[in-house]
């Protein structure tokens, strides 16, 4: 099979991974508070259930990217990684106590962690400029499965019967259903997922520039083959130009410059994270911006999601149909903006993408704190509230999709797998502090509304200062003459 199909049908296997992410995610939700109460569980178990799927996620993350960065392999992690969705959702099916389901929302998060290594594996086998389109429609995958996970619940709700020892009901099905769900993408990682290299073509961050005595420049392109071949970077790269001896004659290999550090590269064997510690990779400016825009609209974004059905039933006496549908039309509008952002990020930079994002974002929370925190009569009050939830669904693809790609490139390519993870588990701790946030404030809008609305100022002020360093660092690299 050729490299191009390799990689299509590569793709479509990640497709399917993080399709099938939205689906468990949108089976289970509705039904696990029912669930919980027929094994007599107490109200803050909720919380401790969907809690405990982020937080193994969270942990999870920065290990599997970690491996994957060493190994440069990801279909092993993936493999590994379903074995514990289907182990961990074969526990949610099996249901003999609230304990037994918290540990399977436990161990189920595990699974969760290979996104990082898959983020990881996309920018190793993307080049930048196309990094924007492939991600985005990666996140579009994952909210068309949630979009349609709710039309799965229209069967599972039906079943009632016995199989052996279990009970299959509305509530133990979801389990059963995703258990089955994540043994046939078992079966498609395994027929259709490739390890391939990053792609041949030369992309401008692969670019290398050598300049000779005279002060010409000799290109690597198509036609100029690698000077030095390197052993431990096998297909994944070559020796920088600046361990190549100029000479009178063009550049020959002669080993390192004596006036140069340590120019040894790092053995393949060797560890991605003492590299990555020791060049502080995540204290530069442009990184924390972009790990503080995850975390911040991740928390606004699972606050807003946790208030919203109480708001309904408080003060539109919305039921089970109606709040339904109101999510079936948000998924709608946050795919059509994902494929949106994905033709508008080959016309314009991700940072352009990001402002775009967060001044749609800080219009959002300011409607909402005009309007939502003090309303009106009833049918003016509807729409104040169908403006303020579709500003906030139209601003989610801008940020999510412009932040994970200009992380990619502001990071380190070699341990994108780790970076990944941390940036994940930043998540993943929003979408655990969210929910607990506005939890306990759904009946004070103002404070509520009031903090998220200064932390996306305060994530505003930041981007805007750093505007200048969220690019893509320069890549080429000139070695520098000298008499021999």
């Amino acid at each position: 099979m050729d490299y191009r199909r390799k990689k299509k049908l590569t793709y479509f296997t990640i497709g399917l991974i993080f399709l099938f992410s939205g689906i468990e995610y949108a089976v289970i939700l509705p039904t696990i508070w029912r669930y919980l109460q027929t094994l007599g569980a107490a109200p803050y178990f909720l919380g401790l259930g969907l809690s405990a799927f982020s937080l193994s996620g969270l942990l999870s993350g920065p290990l599997f990217g970690l491996w994957s960065d060493r190994t440069r392999t990801t279909k092993k992690i993936i493999l590994i990684a379903n074995l514990f969705e289907i182990v961990g959702n074969f526990m949610y099916f099996m249901g003999y106590s609230k304990w037994l389901l918290l540990a399977s929302r436990l161990t189920a998060g595990i699974g969760t962690g290979a996104g990082s290594s898959i983020f990881g594996f996309l920018t190793r086998s993307t080049a930048p400029e196309d990094r924007s389109t492939v991600f985005a429609a990666v996140m579009a995958c994952r909210q068309a499965g949630l979009l349609i996970g709710p039309a799965f619940n229209l069967f599972l709700r039906l079943f009632d019967f016995q199989l052996g020892p279990f009970v299959v009901n509305k509530y133990t099905s979801p389990g059963l259903f995703m258990c089955f769900m994540w043994i046939l993408l078992q079966v498609a990682v395994m027929l259709m997922y490739w390890d391939i290299p990053p792609q041949e073509e030369s992309s401008p961050r692969e670019a290398r520039a050598v300049v000779v005595e005279g002060g010409e420049e000799e290109s690597e392109g198509e036609e100029g083959k690698p000077l030095v071949a390197h052993e431990s970077l096998g297909s994944y790269g070559t020796v920088p130009t600046e361990h190549i001896t100029p000479v009178a004659n063009g550049t020959v290999p002669h080993g390192p410059r004596p006036d140069s550090p340590e120019l040894e590269p790092e053995p393949a064997g060797g560890s991605p994270l003492k590299a990555l510690s020791a060049s502080r990779e995540f204290l530069k400016e442009e990184v924390v911006v972009l790990l503080t825009a995850q975390f911040i609209t991740l928390f606004n974004q699972t606050a807003l999601e946790t208030m919203v059905t109480p708001l309904t039933q408080k003060y539109f006496n919305f039921g089970e149909l109606e709040n339904s549908i109101m999510y079936c039309v948000c998924g709608v509008e946050v795919i059509l903006g994902f494929f949106f952002v994905r033709w508008l990020s080959k016309r314009a930079e991700e940072r352009v993408v990001l402002a775009v994002g967060l001044i749609i974002c800080n219009i959002s929370c300011v409607w909402c704190l005009i309007f939502l925190a003090n309303p009106g009569s009833l049918p003016w009050q509807l729409a104040e509230f169908i403006v303020g939830v579709f500003l906030q669904v139209l601003g989610l693809p801008f940020v999510a999709v412009a932040q994970v790609s200009l992380f990619s490139k502001v990071t380190a390519e070699k341990t994108q797998g780790f970076s990944q993870g941390v940036r994940r588990s930043v998540g993943g701790l929003a979408t655990i502090l969210g929910p607990l946030w506005a939890g306990g404030l759904t009946n004070n809008l103002y404070v509520m509304l009031g903090v998220m609305m200064a932390l996306l100022v305060l994530l505003t002020i930041m981007m805007f200062i750093s505007y200048e360093k969220l690019v893509e660092p320069p890549v080429v690299e000139h070695a520098d003459s000298y008499e021999d």
